[in-house]
């Protein structure tokens, strides 16, 4: 009987994780079109093929929901880990060249960019008449900016930056060019392949935040 409990428990676990990630799916497809405030709670539920009373109770309401998936879709699983305990910071923060840096940092961007373009962009035109929606993109726009404090103090700590820059200044550049719009232009809309919005975002950043290497003694200037 301990066994069958223990089975049960574990099944019905498997079941909510896989309820959870229907209306996460769902959630995604239908807060992009037709947009978050014309989908009703109703509508994730038919979408995810549950009943609505199971998403109030996965979720509680809208808002919690859109939160979770902009969450989710970020971090590309429902693990509760930190972003800043995720692998890529540990590879980043093991460099020592800060244009390497750039060049890891460039190629998670690319991956997180590739899975929340289309939600994202939803989110940030549905927060220009929504309240919900507004007060869920200032939050990540708050979470992003401490992101880039954190790259920028990394990127600080090897010497490498121009001099004249201020940390805010470093943080600002961090923050502009990882903005999702960026890559919804350039990928989605222009066409460009996933290497050359790397390289992109890699040669603008450096170009706006590094220092020139130091010129070889005895070389011409």
């Amino acid at each position: 009987m301990v066994v069958k409990r223990r089975y049960d428990s574990v099944h019905r676990q498997e079941q909510a994780r896989m309820t959870r990630g229907a209306i996460l799916a769902a959630a995604a497809r239908l807060f992009v079109d037709p947009g978050y405030a014309a989908t009703p709670l109703t509508a994730v539920a038919a979408e995810a093929g549950v009943a609505v009373q199971t998403v109030y109770k996965v979720f509680g309401t809208k808002k919690a929901l859109l939160s979770d998936l902009i969450d989710v879709t970020i971090a590309g699983d429902d693990e509760q880990v930190p972003l800043a305990r995720r692998q890529f910071v540990d590879d980043i923060r093991a460099l020592t060249d800060p244009r390497a840096m750039l060049e890891r940092y460039a190629r998670h961007l690319t991956e997180v960019q590739a899975r929340q373009a289309a939600v994202m962009v939803a989110l940030a035109g549905a927060a220009t008449a929504d309240p919900e929606a507004a007060v869920i993109w200032r939050k990540n726009q708050e979470e992003r900016r401490n992101g880039m404090s954190m790259f920028a103090a990394d990127l600080a700590a090897t010497g490498g930056l121009r001099p004249e820059l201020s940390a805010d200044r470093v943080v600002d550049v961090l923050w502009l060019a990882m903005d999702v719009r960026n890559y919804d232009y350039l990928v989605r809309e222009q066409g460009w392949s996933a290497e050359e919005f790397q390289g992109w975002y890699v040669d603008t950043v450096a170009a706006a935040i590094l220092a020139e290497p130091a010129t070889a003694a005895g070389s011409p200037a």
